[in-house]
């Protein structure tokens, strides 16, 4: 039986809109806590010969922001900002009379330098290193939504087509060759209806082979059944979602443990989905029942003022932040290694268990897809990302399954059975409500009317030379406004003011440039060349999106 670890790496665009909290310290936190240690382990992984095909996504939003020269500068600035943190941290813990907690200081000190050095050994390119590592076939990298637009929300046909195209056209920019996966934002999907072409459609007209989806979409659409314990619904560590009620007696029950076809209406080619399986997927998931919330690991949420440094563990489930006591990083590391051991046995277990089985069975199609948000590894939960490393270390011993990537799995087993996907995603509830909400339906409006102007003024500014910077522009303004993170962010409560702002300033900036395109044959006049230049230099991403509009709109 197989078995994919689908990793899907996303922030907004954050470079150019200040630091601290949800600026580039944003991104640079990212950077030094995931991808950064999660590059060292398969680097690690690959001198040894161990192999760890992973499936890593990277949205393009995200890889446009680590290519960026500002981003070396920024993540630069922000490695001196711990090392000072570092130095002044034993005299202030011996203030305090914690003094104790100082070796945890000269750890942390001793692994900023060792991801420093790793930093500069790969030329400050962290989209290069892993291109380098999937040009080698240690891994897949897939791509995805050009800004984590939620697609079956957005208005016109043509800014989910221009998503995707982006999507597409900056990965072979970025990783150099096509990418065969798309990780559908928030895994969020819509049938066809009325006219509207379905998601599954879209994915096949933009030359992708395959997506994933979450198993109860899977259950909705031709059922699957239940399968007791429902894994985390929303893709952000401290959320869940209830438990999708049972399907009636008597239905079908289709397997997670196979990859299935689903076929736009009229079409030759289908597009494949891998479902998520909730059993594998809940143990590395979930805070309360799987392995993150071991006593041992590192407690995210006390941290110590002044400094910022993370020195106490989990403790205990019911344990408050008083409560909690010093880190130990040796024991740590050890329990990541024995969970590494019991979810290769897990995964075992899957694939000689009935259900596995009997998937495997169909010409040996069986495969375990388990996908999260790459955060979640390293940055949540710290010692993630040696868990991952122990797992592809441990499936050594265990014949029965088989790492792959996903396109692998689907080259050696081309899916025959069909499925239909029911509407929703794998937020909370399921469904599109913590997208569209009460909180957020104020949103969609404003940005449907901005795609109804910016689709309407783009036929006749693409044919004048000077209104081209000016509707390239208004593009780059309109993805961004789409992102799925400014609707997601109102609803948790956790920033809402923070992402109101950010979604009316690119709707705001976009509206202004596409008004000044209603003069078209002047270019826009100079007041709208000028307002795109300005621009242009805070959201400077994406520099072929104008050819990938002229694409859309010539169908």
């Amino acid at each position: 039986m197989d078995f994919v670890l689908a990793l899907h790496s996303h922030l907004p665009y954050v470079l150019h809109h200040g630091r601290w909290p949800h600026g580039s310290d944003w991104l640079c936190e990212a950077a030094l806590d995931t991808y950064l240690p999660l590059l060292e382990k398969l680097q690690e992984l690959a001198a040894q010969g161990t192999p760890a095909p992973a499936t890593i996504g990277f949205t393009p939003v995200l890889a446009n922001q680590l290519a960026s020269p500002d981003f070396v500068k920024e993540l630069e600035a922000f490695f001196d900002q711990r090392q000072a943190m570092c130095a002044e941290a034993p005299a202030n813990l011996a203030a305090t009379g914690d003094s104790r907690l100082t070796p945890l200081v000269e750890f942390w000190q001793s692994r900023q330098r060792q991801l420093r050095d790793l930093f500069h050994a790969i030329d400050c390119d962290i989209v290069g290193a892993f291109r380098r590592l999937q040009d080698a076939g240690h891994l897949e990298i897939i791509s995805s939504a050009a800004t984590h637009g939620y697609l079956p929300l957005l208005a016109r046909d043509e800014s989910i087509r221009l998503q995707l195209a982006v999507g597409r056209n900056e990965h072979r920019r970025l990783f150099g060759r096509e990418p065969v996966g798309c990780w559908l934002p928030e895994c969020a999907y819509r049938p066809r209806r009325d006219r509207r072409p379905g998601i599954e459609e879209q994915l096949a007209a933009a030359g992708f082979r395959y997506f994933f989806t979450d198993s109860h979409l899977a259950q909705a659409g031709d059922p699957l059944g239940s399968y007791g314990e429902i894994p985390l619904g929303a893709e952000r560590f401290d959320a869940e979602r209830p438990e999708a009620p049972s399907k009636p007696a008597g239905e079908a029950v289709r397997s997670p443990y196979r990859a299935y076809r689903v076929t736009p209406a009229g079409a030759k080619r289908s597009v494949a989905a891998l479902v998520r399986d909730p059993r594998s997927s809940m143990q590395v998931w979930s805070r309360h029942h799987g392995y993150p919330g071991d006593e041992w690991y590192l407690e995210f949420h006390k941290i110590r003022w002044p400094g910022g440094l993370k020195l106490w563990r989990v403790t205990g489930p019911n344990v408050d932040l008083g409560g909690k006591h010093p880190y130990e990083p040796a024991v740590a590391l050890g329990r990541a290694a024995d969970h590494a051991r019991h979810f290769a046995h897990l995964l075992a277990t899957i694939a000689t268990g009935p259900d596995g089985a009997r998937a495997a069975g169909a010409n040996r199609a069986g495969v375990v897809v388990a996908p999260f948000d790459t955060e979640l590894f390293g940055h949540w939960w710290f010692e993630g990302v040696d868990f991952l490393a122990g797992v592809y270390r441990e499936l050594r011993h265990h014949d029965g399954v088989r790492p792959t990537t996903a396109s692998r799995h689907l080259a050696d087993h081309p899916p025959r059975a069909a499925v239909r996907l029911a509407e929703g995603s794998w937020g909370v509830n399921g469904d599109h409500s913590m997208w569209l909400n009460d909180r957020t339906a104020w949103t969609w409006p404003r940005l449907g009317a901005l795609e109804n102007a910016f689709w309407n003024a783009a036929p006749a500014a693409l044919a004048v030379a000077a209104a081209r910077p000016v509707l390239a522009q208004a593009a780059r303004e309109l993805l961004l406004a789409q992102a799925s993170d400014w609707q997601f962010m109102i609803s948790t409560g956790a920033v809402p003011d923070y992402a109101e702002r950010r979604f009316n300033l690119h709707c705001g900036d976009a509206e202004r440039l596409v008004a000044a395109l209603a003069s078209a044959s002047s270019g826009g006049g100079e007041g709208g060349a000028a307002l795109a230049a300005e621009l242009e230099r805070r959201d400077a991403l994406f520099p072929n999106v104008l050819e990938t509009v002229a694409e859309v709109l010539a169908g």
